[in-house]
């Protein structure tokens, strides 16, 4: 009675679970890998802050290359401070002098003010490159989490459907005598270790998708939330020159390190220019009378202000450049050196998972599955134990997930790799 009630309710129990999926997946659009890679590129916050960064740089350009302002100056003389046989008029022999300065810059100092600031610009482009490089590849770990999480979940449903009628047949086995109560009940307890494989996938599923909604900044209900794409490994691999070759032209903190060099000789130039003398300007007019000429009462005069550079002359700030030169170019080095440990470390891994990849999928899977279906046969007719029939049955599911893993390790060592020389190299 106990096991006609179970057989009543599993069909039961799959229905109910078949119409809930289909009323999460109900008004589903999956995003593919592009489709998610350029909202991710539109609405993380973080690149738009980078983006923001760029623009403050371009600003700063703006600012490099500006002329110094005029000065313009009031001078007033002539005020009466006593009494002119008695009669007291202060304001009577004043005169205005406004005059007009202006420092000139030499030395091309404005020239290599912008050249540094575009030089800055460069840097700050390749850098949002590089951090926009970073981002990707999270994306593409969280893309492939879902994926693999997805393909487990399913997984999941078909070793429960498996069980389910391997249970079905077995209860004729019970109820035509064929098979002791005890088996039956040992076989009915396993399906307890199914439907908790079951549960946790789907609890996997769903961090996955909240993991990846929190970087696209979404907030969009998880049921209502889904992404495909192929869940695949590729047994093509090229050679490692090619793939040191590809993130020597295109690693953007690569890039970044080598216009750092560049900006920091700009800047040697510049506190050189700064060293120099920049002499000021002034002009001048009066109306009044003129000492070595009265009848001249407009005059016109000028100055030239050149200061003295005898203490400072900027010896400090060309010591530092020249300095930073140097360290600009060890960490050129040591970017040089880490693109090629990076593209080396993927390109292992990538290889240590095909290694593992290619005989589970030629030999492993389908040896499992011949094993498992063999000892199911032969223990619905007697010939093999109980606890053979479950240790082919666990084999051959420890075997499939284990072959998911790896091929989930493969994704993620190749998006390692598309990381490691900043293109879409392998899908």
């Amino acid at each position: 009675m106990q096991a006609n009630k179970l057989l009543v309710c599993r069909p039961f129990r799959a229905v109910l679970l078949c119409a809930v999926f289909a009323f999460q997946t109900f008004g589903q659009k999956a995003l593919t890998w592009g489709e998610l890679k350029a909202k991710f590129e539109a609405t993380n916050p973080i690149l738009k802050a980078a983006q923001d960064n760029i623009s403050e740089s371009r600003a700063e350009e703006i600012t490099a290359y500006l002329r110094p302002n005029p000065d313009f100056g009031l001078t007033t003389d002539g005020f009466q401070i006593s009494p002119n046989q008695g009669v007291w008029r202060p304001f009577s022999g004043v005169f205005e002098v406004p005059s007009i300065s202006y420092l000139h810059e030499r030395q091309h100092k404005r020239e290599l003010r912008l050249q540094s600031a575009k030089q800055n610009t460069d840097v700050t482009v390749s850098q949002y490159a590089d951090q926009e490089r970073g981002l990707i590849f999270n994306l593409r770990n969280a893309f492939v989490q879902v994926l693999q999480s997805k393909t487990v979940l399913q997984n999941a449903k078909d070793n429960l459907a498996y069980w389910d009628h391997e249970l079905s047949v077995n209860l004729d086995r019970y109820k035509a005598g064929d098979l002791a109560e005890v088996d039956y009940d040992r076989l009915v307890l396993q399906r307890a270790q199914f439907e908790s494989d079951y549960e946790t996938a789907i609890v996997n599923v769903r961090t996955a998708k909240i993991t990846l909604l929190q970087l696209l900044n979404d907030r969009t209900p998880i049921e209502e939330f889904d992404v495909s794409g192929s869940f695949e490994y590729s047994d093509e691999l090229k050679p490692l020159e090619e793939f040191r070759s590809m993130a020597l032209a295109k690693r953007p903190d690569l890039k970044a390190a080598v216009q750092s060099v560049e900006m920091a000789k700009t800047n040697y130039q510049l506190a050189v220019a700064n060293g120099s003398t920049d002499p000021t300007f002034s002009v001048w007019f009066t109306h009044n009378a003129s000492i070595a000429n009265p009848f001249a009462n407009d005059t016109l005069g000028g100055s030239v202000n050149i200061p003295l550079r005898i203490f400072d002359r900027n010896q400090g700030e060309k010591a530092r450049t020249r300095i930073d030169i140097t360290r600009n170019e060890r960490l050129r080095d040591a970017a040089t050196a880490q693109v090629f440990n990076d593209v080396d470390s993927a390109y292992v891994t990538i290889e240590s998972a095909l290694n593992l990849l290619r005989p589970y999928k030629v030999k492993f899977l389908p040896l499992s599955v011949t094993v498992r279906d063999k000892v199911a046969f032969a223990y619905r007719h007697g010939g093999a134990s109980l606890l053979d029939y479950l240790d082919a049955e666990k084999a051959f599911r420890d075997t499939r997930l284990a072959y998911i893993n790896l091929v989930g390790s493969y994704l993620v060592a190749a998006a390692q790799m598309n990381m490691a020389v900043a293109e879409e190299v392998l899908e």
